[in-house]
């Protein structure tokens, strides 16, 4: 990818650039997702965290719970507190951004639907967008390309710590 993606809260004190493509895109349709968002369903893009460099401002970090019990970290503009990406229990090394909060947020529709077992019912799944109860394997789902990416991730995470 050439082009950087760009993003940022509503105020515009917080902006921020992904350096490259999401490795995916979840539609996350379980109750927490709606309860945190006030909506349907929560659209995430997932990218490494090196890849993702604030450009403007510096965002508040918050530590919520979370379903799993092992919390999050929710990356909000400290002015309007619009939530633009979260940290999950896999730690640092991945960003889900909202992409609501992407200048273009159009370009990046869902990879795939999660925890529709919760989903509203009035919310209606094409058929063309893998759509799955709970969760998945990543294997069976996500473009080989963004395994690889995964895992260099990973792997630089795991030298850094040593």
């Amino acid at each position: 990818m050439s082009a950087i993606i760009e993003g940022g809260c509503d105020c515009r004190a917080v902006r921020y650039a992904l350096h490259d493509a999401p490795l995916f895109v979840h539609c996350c349709h379980c109750r927490w997702c709606q309860r945190e968002t006030g909506a349907a369903f929560a659209l995430n893009a997932l990218i490494e965290a090196d890849r993702l460099a604030t450009t403007a401002g510096e965002p508040l970090l918050v530590d919520t719970p979370s379903a799993s019990g092992k919390g999050q970290r929710i990356a909000r503009c400290p002015q309007c507190h619009l939530a633009l990406w979260s940290t999950y229990a896999g730690g640092p090394v991945f960003r889900f951004v909202r992409v609501g909060t992407l200048d273009e947020p159009d370009r990046f529709p869902p990879d795939i639907h999660i925890f529709t077992s919760t989903k509203q019912p009035w919310v209606m799944l094409g058929a063309d967008t893998p759509a799955v109860p709970e969760y998945y394997a990543r294997s069976k789902y996500w473009p080989a390309r963004s395994l690889e990416r995964r895992e260099a991730a990973l792997a630089r995470a795991a030298a850094t710590e040593r």
